[in-house]
Formats: structure tokens, C-alpha cells, sequence
């Protein structure tokens, strides 16, 4: 399916599963919506961790249409599903978010590693997670992030088992794309993160890391989610993990070189 074909599927409620793997050659992207008052914060928090917040487009205040990454669609209705945070408490998984939108809401869409993934497939390096039709395994760390006015907490990152003597050319493939991640954060042991156990993800789902592999972790654009609730964010939309707004940019335009 193309992007297009993707996003009107989501606008149409039959496509309502996580997004890895479709649409290859289409950057896919996170999505974060605030109130104009938190936007500032925000923006500069993205400014000072890259890593997991690598800006792709911010629309103008109350403008659903991302201009720049899929002219013609809406962020409201164009993702498989989303979360709503009030307070920092995950009030609500909606598949629509037309009733909430105001005014003042600022959406800004960031850089997603599911967009380097269809590379690191092409190297012949597999990942088990779209072998599976699973969504990609993603986990808190206690690596703090940068703070930017009212904003602060911890990285999330993303895991998928690399075998050992593919962790190189990953990391290589993966370091070309700085717009959506880049490079992994941390390869092999979990405990440095402060990760306890792989087996059980904060979001998505658990791939087991098999003998001859290593866990290799990216930063995440759910880092977003971790810092609403850290910082009790009054209102903070995003992606439900794992369920990107899939854009009309293509991957090899964002690869670096």
C-alpha cells in the first residue's frame, strides 16, 4: 500500500494496527500535539535531545494538515491510533481525535525508526519484529533527558535483537538516517539503561533476544509520553506506540551522505 493508501485506510477505520513495515520508501513519523502555551517548551526540548525528538514539520496553530510531509491529510484522522494524556495520565486511546481539536493545538511530527528499518532489511540484516507482525519492543530508560522549560524526563528507547556480527553494519545503516534516530543509543547490556528485563516492554511488544544476537536500542519518539507524564503535561495527543503517521517524504531524502 502506498502512504497515501495508508493514511486514507486510517481515515476510513480499517487500518487500525501498528504501522512497521508499510509503505517502504515513506518516511514514517511521530506525532506529538500540544496547546500553543507548551509548544515553545517543547520546541526547544526537541532542539535539545535530537536523538529521540528529530523534527521533521510544526504546523501553525489549530492547522491539522501537515504541509509539508503529506500535503492533503490530517493528523487528526490519518493515524491507526492515538493516546491522550491529561495531567500526565493517560486518559484516553482514541482512533479519531476530531472532537478533541482546538484552536491553539500545535502538532509537530518527528522522525520515526521504523523509516530506516526498510534499509536495514535491504542489507540482508533481518528484524524479527516485522518477520512476526509485531509492533517494535520499547522500553523507559533511567537516562534522563535534557530539560527544556517545564519539560523533563526519562529517554525511551526502542530494542531489536541484532545478530552480533551484523551490529556494525546496523549501526552504520542506521547512523545515515539522523533525522529519524540515527544511530543506536546503547548496544548489549540492558542493566546500563536500567532496563530490568527485555521480557517485559513499556510499549509494544517482547521479541526475544536470541543466542548470537545482541540488544540493540535507538532512541524513541515515545520519549514525548514519558516526559507528559513526568512533567504532568495539562494536555499532550501522540501516536498510540508503534501507530505512526505514515508521510509522503521519502526515506532516502532524510539519509545523511
Amino acid at each position: 500500500m502506498t502512504a497515501a493508501a495508508i493514511r486514507a485506510a486510517c481515515r476510513g477505520g480499517t487500518w487500525t494496527r501498528p504501522t512497521a513495515g508499510v509503505a517502504p520508501g515513506c518516511a514514517q513519523a511521530n506525532l506529538a500535539v500540544l496547546p500553543r502555551d507548551w509548544a515553545y517548551d517543547f520546541l526547544l526540548f526537541c532542539q535539545r535531545n535530537p536523538k529521540p525528538c528529530p523534527l521533521l514539520e510544526v504546523t501553525e496553530p489549530g492547522a491539522p494538515e501537515p504541509v509539508t510531509a503529506a500535503p492533503g491529510a490530517d493528523l487528526r484522522t490519518d493515524l491507526p491510533r492515538y493516546r491522550v494524556y491529561r495531567d500526565g495520565e493517560l486518559v484516553e486511546e482514541p482512533a479519531d481525535i476530531t472532537h478533541l481539536w482546538r484552536d491553539d493545538l500545535v502538532a509537530f511530527l518527528l522522525g520515526c525508526s521504523f523509516t530506516f528499518e526498510h534499509a536495514l532489511v535491504r542489507a540482508g540484516i533481518p528484524l524479527r519484529h516485522l518477520a512476526d507482525g509485531r509492533n517494535v519492543a520499547m522500553y523507559r530508560t533511567r537516562v534522563a533527558t535534557r530539560p527544556a522549560g517545564r519539560l523533563h524526563g526519562p529517554l525511551v528507547v526502542s530494542m531489536r535483537p541484532i545478530a552480533a556480527a551484523d551490529v556494525a553494519r546496523a549501526v552504520q545503516i542506521s547512523g545515515r538516517y539522523p533525522a529519524v534516530h540515527g544511530a543506536p543509543v546503547h548496544v548489549g547490556e540492558p542493566g546500563a539503561l536500567g532496563i530490568a528485563d527485555l521480557a517485559h516492554p513499556d510499549y509494544g511488544d517482547a521479541t526475544e533476544v536470541a543466542p548470537g544476537e545482541l540488544p540493540v536500542f535507538w532512541a524513541c519518539g515515545v520519549t514525548p509520553q514519558a516526559v507528559a507524564v513526568a512533567a504532568r503535561v495539562p494536555l499532550l495527543i501522540t501516536h498510540a506506540p508503534g501507530h505512526m503517521f505514515v508521510t509522503d517524504i521519502s526515506e532516502e531524502s532524510l539519509a545523511a551522505g
